[in-house]
């Protein structure tokens, strides 16, 4: 029962390193971003949610209501703003008030994601503290914006 000082059940240890493991990561991340990137490079579609609202309730008066038409075209409270004048105008609106600072926001269903990334920005600029998003009521039988399912 000695301790035996052959070589015979060693092996030799390799100082390269082993760079097949990191190839094949680099290839599936290659292939990841390949996909992903046209994704992105396109545009993402911002579809406003469709619900059956058991109690109904209407912007009230005073609440400041910002909507963008498919064209991309604001309207404040109804009426058409230049893009130009939009924060401009939020900041005056905002800069009176104490304590209520949400924005009411209406988009259309075919609209670029990033137009209304756009208006966030400028409305978070111009001091607008809550976003609320409006949505459209579904009705039985219909599908998006009164459309037949």
């Amino acid at each position: 029962m000695g301790i035996s000082t052959s070589q015979a059940g060693r092996t030799a240890v390799k100082s390269e390193p082993n760079v097949i493991p990191m190839i094949d990561v680099m290839l599936v991340l290659l292939i990841i971003f390949m996909i992903v990137t046209p994704l992105i490079a396109s545009g993402f579609k911002a579809t406003m949610p469709v619900g059956v609202n058991l109690t109904p309730s209407p912007e009230g008066e005073g609440e400041v209501v910002l909507g963008i038409d498919e064209g991309g075209m604001y309207f404040l409270d109804g009426i058409p703003i230049p893009a130009e004048v939009l924060e401009d105008q939020l900041k005056a609106m905002y800069a009176v008030r104490e304590t209520d600072k949400i924005l009411y926001f209406r988009a259309d269903q075919n609209l670029k994601y990033a137009k209304i990334q756009e208006a966030v920005e400028i409305s978070r600029r111009a001091g607008v503290r809550v976003l609320a998003a409006i949505t459209d009521v579904k009705s039985e039988g219909k599908g998006l914006f009164g459309t037949k399912e």
